[in-house]
């Protein structure tokens, strides 16, 4: 089996791909949604002409000097070690820190990523290409197509990507993929669509449910490629990068952009995006199965399992059942027929096409809520900043004296404060600032006890920018941090 590693750059492990789903084939979004006076958001930009060098690949460095100004870099930290939401390999822990790639959709700054980069996050940083660093705001999360929509101020002059219609990518086209792999940003590479419609293992405690539908391209890609654009020869957007193959260096994933356009609106007015689903276990048809089991039906899903107190089990659906139609639309496999179910939203009434030992039912289902986007885990509530830790102040530290034991390591007469404890999601950190370093200025103000930093710092302000001076008693170095106070009052 095939191993999957999500393209974020993880700081303890890498895990399998998050997931995958077909757009609904209604409320679809287009460009038109953020047009002034429609929903309150300034239009995308318009996709340049881009010249063909030779007849034979486009002009992929005119579509990079575009669009390289609207890649990011998105940097999520975690202030607690917590179980993976999704399958491992590796045994251990989801990591403290994320690093993966985004892109502005809109000058107002709206930036799409992978929810996976941004999940249980405490702090979500975003680097622009003019080397600003900014705090950033979940909007909203899908985790079920692996796509969040994030939010940060001032970033006036740059512009928005073009977006396409991944629905038009043909087999053996070429695109590019732009993003921070393995921390080089603004890495740019191409290639070509390898396939279509590819699906890929998700989340076991969501039988049957994987990611679908996602455009596989040789175009390469690495840890830390994920959420970046994958875009076409015309300089527009068609898919978001999300997966690679971990047994091979020319195989990576990207989510369609027409599934993320299909869930805009309700990410950024709801923050989530509820979704059908049916708990049971399905089973493909395969030729074999049909001959052990005497079924008629070439196509569709048969159930293994259901549970009684389920969706499923209260409808009246049994193992060995074959679901063939879902309100009179053919189902084609069981990932098919899970995708279809989880375009549709809970409580949706559906009515299933089954054979059942020679006869054709039709059984009404009402739809459960998909487990992951019943609990998803933005890095916050929509349009909620998190704060720092309390007790830590603006900084995100906690100091105390210098102890005999402590000035006995330094070096003569020095006067400061040891950082007895940094907010692993505060500004400090951020910063570069650590535990048992020795802070000896603020804004060049002495701090040589715990009353005169708590001086310094009650004087900063959000926006505000300190200078702290400190000294390091393993290197034994004096550095200088350049820390932010971004945590609003």
């Amino acid at each position: 089996m095939a191993l999957w590693g999500l393209t974020a750059i993880v700081s303890f492990l890498l895990g399998l791909v998050a997931a995958g789903s077909r757009p609904p084939d209604t409320n679809r979004v287009t460009t038109a949604d953020f047009a002034p006076g429609s929903r309150g958001l300034p239009p995308i930009a318009d996709p340049q002409p881009v010249t063909s060098a030779g007849g034979i690949m486009a002009d992929f460095a005119g579509v990079a000097a575009r669009l390289r100004p609207s890649v990011v870099n998105v940097f999520a930290t975690s202030r607690g070690s917590v179980d993976g939401p999704v399958t491992t390999y590796d045994s251990g822990t989801a990591p403290l820190s994320k690093a993966g790639a985004g892109f502005l959709i809109q000058p107002a700054g709206y930036i799409l990523t992978n929810a996976h980069v941004i999940q249980n996050a405490d702090r979500i940083m975003v680097t622009l290409s003019d080397d600003r660093v900014l705090r950033a705001d979940v909007v909203g999360a899908d985790p079920a197509i692996d796509v969040a929509l994030l939010h940060v101020d001032a970033i006036d002059g740059l512009p928005g990507v073009a977006i396409g219609k991944s629905g038009t990518l043909r087999v053996g086209e070429w695109v590019c993929a732009i993003g921070n792999p393995v921390g080089y940003t603004g890495s740019v590479t191409v290639g070509v669509v390898s396939s279509l419609d590819r699906e890929i293992p998700l989340d076991p405690e969501i039988p049957q449910f994987s990611a679908g539908g996602l455009i596989q391209t040789d175009a390469a890609m690495s840890l830390g490629s994920s959420g970046g654009p994958l875009v076409n020869a015309r300089g527009q957007v068609v898919g978001i990068t999300t997966a690679i193959s971990t047994q091979s260096s020319n195989i990576g994933f990207a989510i369609p952009i027409d599934q993320v356009t299909a869930i805009l609106s309700q990410l950024r007015d709801r923050g989530r995006v509820p979704r059908g689903f049916i708990s049971m276990r399905l089973a493909a048809v395969t030729p074999e199965l049909r001959r052990a089991l005497r079924l008629v039906p070439e196509r569709g899903a048969v159930v293994e399992e259901v549970t009684a107190d389920r969706s499923a089990g209260r409808a009246g659906l049994r193992t060995y059942d074959v679901i063939e139609s879902i309100d009179d639309r053919l189902v084609l496999s069981e990932s098919d027929f899970m995708h279809s179910i989880a375009s549709r939203p809970p409580g949706t009434v559906v009515r299933l096409g089954v054979w059942r030992d020679g006869s054709r039912l039709a059984i009404p289902v009402k739809l459960e809520e998909l487990p992951s986007a019943a609990t998803p885990r933005p890095a916050a509530p929509p349009n909620v900043r998190p704060t720092a830790n309390p007790s830590a102040g603006p900084l995100g530290v906690a100091v105390h004296d210098l102890t005999p034991s402590i000035a006995k390591m330094l070096p003569d007469a020095m006067s400061g404060v040891v950082l007895a404890d940094v907010d692993p999601a505060g500004p400090a950190q951020v910063a570069g600032l650590r535990k048992g370093y020795i802070v000896l200025e603020i804004n060049r103000r002495r701090t040589a006890s715990d009353s005169d930093f708590a001086a310094a710092q009650a004087s900063l302000r959000y926006g505000d920018a300190a200078a702290v001076l400190f000294y390091d008693p393993a290197l034994r170095e004096y550095r200088i941090a350049t820390v932010v106070v971004d945590i609003r009052p």
